[in-house]
C-alpha cells in the first residue's frame, strides 16, 4: 500500500550563495558591472550643465526590476559611482548622478503588487512630487521663467511623476510579468519613460538649485528632452528584454522583490 506523505508542503528554492535583500550578490555585482561598461557612452550632451548622458540611464529601471529596490539601488548606484571614476566624461555632476542611478532602481523595485513593500510607493510619491515643486517652483517664482516655458520643459518629469502615481504603475509590472514578449517590451518600454522621468526630476531639482539656468534654457529643452528619452526607453526596452528572456530560459533563481 503506498503510503501519502503527511504535514506541511515545503518549498525548494537553489540559493545562489551570498544575498542583499533576497538578491544574488553575484548578480547584484554582474548588474553594477553593466551599469559601469555603458557609462563609457554618452549618448547626448546636457544642455545647462554642459555634462554628457551616458546609455547606462537607460536601464536604471530594468535594474530595479530585476532585483528589488535595496539591491536595485546598491546595484545602480555603485555600477554609476565607478563609471564616474572611470568615465569622467559622462560623469556630469557627480553625486547627483549617482543619486539620480540609485533613486531610479529604488523606485523601479518598489512597484510590486502584494506584501509589506505594496505601499512604499506613497513615500516616493510625496518624494517625487515636492521634487518637482523644488525644481518647477523655483524656476517660475524665485528666476521668473514663465509658466508654459517650465511646464513644457519638465514634461518628463510630471509625466512620470503621474505614470508613477497613477494606476499604471501596477499595469506596467503586469506587462512586464507577462508571457507575452509584445507586452513585455511594451512595458519596460514605457517602464523606463515613467523611471526617467523619476530620476530627471530627482537630479533635476538639485542641478538647477546650482545652475539656475535662464529661461532660453527651458525654452531649448523642450524639444530636447523627449527625444532624449525615446532613446533611453529604447535603450530599456532592447537591453531589457534581451536580459528578461535570458533570465527566463536558464531558469535562475529569481530575486525575492523582482517584479519582471
Amino acid at each position: 500500500m503506498t503510503q501519502v506523505p503527511l504535514g506541511e508542503e515545503r518549498e525548494v528554492k537553489r540559493l545562489g550563495g551570498a544575498t542583499l535583500d533576497g538578491a544574488s550578490i553575484a548578480l547584484v555585482v554582474a548588474l553594477a558591472a553593466v551599469v559601469a561598461v555603458l557609462s563609457f557612452i554618452p549618448f547626448s550632451v546636457m544642455l545647462g550643465s554642459g555634462g554628457s548622458i551616458e546609455m547606462s540611464e537607460g536601464i536604471y529601471g530594468l535594474i530595479g526590476w530585476i532585483l528589488g529596490p535595496i539591491a536595485g539601488a546598491v546595484a545602480s548606484g555603485v555600477g554609476r559611482f565607478v563609471g564616474v571614476l572611470v568615465a569622467p566624461h559622462t560623469a556630469g555632476v557627480p553625486f547627483v548622478s549617482v543619486w539620480g542611478a540609485a533613486i531610479g532602481s529604488f523606485a523601479a523595485g518598489s512597484m510590486v503588487l502584494a506584501g509589506q513593500r505594496r505601499l512604499w510607493w506613497i513615500p516616493l510619491t510625496v518624494l517625487f512630487v515636492t521634487a518637482y515643486l523644488l525644481y518647477a517652483g523655483r524656476a517660475i517664482v524665485q528666476n521668473g521663467v514663465g509658466l508654459w516655458p517650465a511646464i513644457g520643459a519638465t514634461f518628463l518629469d510630471w509625466s512620470g511623476v503621474l505614470l508613477f502615481a497613477l494606476p499604471t504603475r501596477r499595469l506596467f509590472v503586469h506587462w512586464l510579468k507577462s508571457p507575452n514578449l509584445g507586452k513585455v517590451a511594451m512595458g519596460l518600454f514605457l517602464g523606463t519613460w515613467m523611471i526617467s522621468g523619476l530620476t530627471h526630476v530627482n537630479s533635476g531639482a538639485i542641478t538647477y538649485f546650482m545652475y539656475n539656468w535662464a529661461e532660453e534654457v527651458w525654452i531649448a529643452l523642450i524639444p530636447v528632452i523627449p527625444v532624449e528619452n525615446l532613446f533611453r526607453c529604447l535603450i530599456g526596452m532592447v537591453i531589457g528584454t534581451g536580459v528578461i528572456v535570458g533570465l527566463r530560459a536558464i531558469g535562475i533563481t529569481k530575486p525575492d522583490h523582482a517584479v519582471y
